[in-house]
C-alpha cells in the first residue's frame, strides 16, 4: 500500500518506519526542512532501540521517504496518518491547532478516496472537527478514523510490530477494509484489531494512560505510607503484582511519572471532564500525587546535610523520564536539578541517551560527565534518577574512591537493602527503611 506519514516526530517517524518495513511505500511529511534533510541523509533525530536498523533498511530499499511538501506527500496514498504534536494549553486541554491546520490542507489537495487517521492522542470529538475541516476543500470522497498509538518508549519498535491490541475507531466499512488489509501483517498471530467508534477509540487512549498513571500514583502512595509504618514496599509490589486482576507492571514505586504521554494525557482528560460538568475526583488525586513525588528526594537530601546545600556538589545519574529514551520532557530529574541550583548546590550528571538534550535546555549551569564514574568525582552525594541497566551494577569500590561522602539517594530503588549494608552506604530510597552504616564502637 502507498502510505503518508503528517509529521516525524516520535510517534511519525516510528510508525512511518514500521509501515515500510512491513513492504508498504510510505513517505513521512514535516515542514522543519531541516529534520527532513538530516533524515534524507540518515541521520534520525530520536533515540529509540531498534529504530535505526529498520530506518536503514527501508531507507535504502527505497520504500521510506522524507518530503517538506504535503502534496507531494500524500500523492497516491491510500492512508494519510496525522502524527502531529497536541501540546497542552495553560489549561490542560489538548491544542489541536497542527492537526487542523494540516486537516485544512489536506481538502484541496485530495485527489482519490484516502482514509485519513489521526494516530495523534486526541480529545473527544476530534474525528468530527478532522472531517468537517477536510470537507470544505475535498472534492472526493474520504473518511477519517481514530487509531491510537499504544507506543512505549524504549520499546516501541517492539510494540508497533507486535502490538497487544490495534484500536481503530470508524463507522465506515470502506475504511475497515483498508484498516484490516494495512494492519494484516501485525496481527498474524491472533492479536485483536478492535473496531468501535471514533469518539469512543479517542477515549480508549486516554483511558489506557490515566489507568497507568492511576497505578503508579497508587503504589507511590502506599510507598509513602510505607515509610510511616516501616514496612517495605517491593515486598507488597511482589505480593500485589502475583494477583493476576492486578498485574505486575506499572507497580514500582519512585518519583512520578514522566515524559511525552501521561502528564499530558491525564491533565487533557481531567480538563475533558471538566468540559463536560464531570468531577474526575481519582485524575486530581493522581496529579497532586504526581506532582508531590517528583520533589520527595529533596528534602532528604537537605536534611542529610543538615538543611545546608550551598556548595555542596550533587551527582546525578539519569536524565531522561525513563531508561531506553532521550526523552526528557516532564523528567523529574529536571525539576531536582533546578531545585538543588536554587539551594546553592553544584550538579554534575550523566545519562547514555539524554544529555545533549538537557545540555540544550540548561546549557551550562551544570557540569556534564562524559562516564557515570566521572561524575562521582569528589561529589558529596549520588543521587539516582533513572533506573539505567549500567547503574545496577556498579564498581562500589571504584565509587568509595570517587565520592567524598558514601551516601547515595535512590529515587527508583534500584539497589537492595541488605546490598547497601553490605557496602556501608548510608542509604535512602523510596518506600523502604533507610539503610546507615553500623558504627563499631571500640572497647
Amino acid at each position: 500500500m502507498k502510505l503518508a506519514v503528517i509529521g516525524t516526530g516520535y510517534v511519525g517517524l516510528v510508525t512511518g518506519t514500521c509501515f515500510a518495513e512491513t513492504g508498504n511505500q510510505v513517505t513521512c511529511v514535516d515542514i522543519d526542512e531541516r529534520k527532513v534533510e538530516k533524515l534524507n541523509n540518515g541521520i534520525i533525530p530520536i533515540y529509540e532501540p531498534g529504530l535505526d536498523v529498520l530506518f536503514n533498511r527501508n531507507t535504502a530499499e527505497g520504500r521510506l521517504k522524507f518530503t517538506t511538501n504535503l502534496a507531494e506527500g500524500i500523492e497516491g496514498a491510500e492512508v494519510i496518518f496525522l502524527a502531529l504534536p497536541t501540546p497542552p494549553g495553560e489549561d490542560g486541554s489538548a491544542d489541536l491547532k497542527y492537526i487542523l491546520k494540516v486537516a485544512d490542507d489536506l481538502g484541496p489537495l485530495l485527489k482519490q478516496y484516502a482514509v485519513v487517521v489521526d494516530k495523534s492522542t486526541v480529545p473527544v470529538g476530534t474525528a468530527e472537527k478532522v472531517r468537517n475541516m477536510i470537507s470544505k476543500g475535498a472534492q472526493v470522497d474520504f473518511d477519517v478514523v481514530s487509531n491510537p498509538e499504544f507506543l512505549r518508549e524504549g520499546v516501541a519498535v517492539e510494540d508497533f510490530m507486535k502490538p497487544d491490541r490495534v484500536v481503530i475507531g470508524t463507522q465506515s466499512e470502506k475504511a475497515k477494509t483498508v484498516m484490516n488489509k494495512l494492519y494484516a501483517p501485525l496481527v498474524r498471530q491472533g492479536n485483536p484489531v478492535i473496531f468501535m467508534d471514533e469518539r469512543s477509540a479517542e477515549m480508549t487512549k486516554y483511558a489506557a494512560n490515566a489507568f497507568l498513571a492511576v497505578k503508579i500514583s497508587f503504589m507511590n502512595e502506599i510507598a509513602n505510607l510505607c515509610e510511616k509504618v516501616g514496612a517495605n514496599v517491593d515486598d507488597i509490589r511482589r505480593g500485589i503484582g502475583t494477583d493476576s486482576r492486578i498485574g505486575k507492571r506499572f507497580l514500582f514505586a519512585g518519583i512520578g511519572y514522566g515524559g511525552s504521554c501521561f502528564p499530558k494525557d491525564v491533565q487533557a482528560l481531567a480538563k475533558t471532564a471538566q468540559d463536560n460538568a464531570y468531577d474526575f475526583k481519582i485524575l486530581k488525586s493522581v496529579m497532586d500525587v504526581n506532582a508531590q513525588q517528583k520533589s520527595k528526594l529533596l528534602p532528604l537530601i537537605k536534611d542529610h546535610f543538615d538543611g545546608n546545600l550551598k556548595g555542596k556538589t550533587i551527582a546525578i545519574w539519569g536524565l531522561a523520564f525513563k531508561p531506553y529514551t532521550d526523552d526528557i520532557r516532564e523528567a523529574p530529574a529536571l525539576e531536582n536539578i533546578r531545585a538543588l541550583l536554587s539551594e546553592g548546590a553544584k550538579v554534575t550528571v550523566y545519562d547514555p541517551e539524554a544529555m545533549e538534550n538537557v545540555r540544550n535546555l540548561l546549557g551550562n549551569q551544570i557540569t556534564y560527565a562524559h562516564t557515570s564514574y566521572a561524575a562521582l568525582d569528589d561529589a558529596d552525594a549520588l543521587v539516582i534518577m533513572t533506573e539505567w541497566p549500567l547503574f545496577r551494577t556498579p564498581d562500589f569500590n571504584k565509587m568509595n574512591l570517587l565520592l567524598k561522602n558514601k551516601v547515595i539517594f535512590d529515587g527508583r530503588n534500584v539497589y537492595e537493602l541488605d546490598q547497601m549494608k553490605e557496602v556501608g552506604y548510608t542509604y535512602y530510597s523510596i518506600g523502604r527503611e533507610t539503610v546507615m552504616p553500623e558504627v563499631h564502637q571500640s572497647a
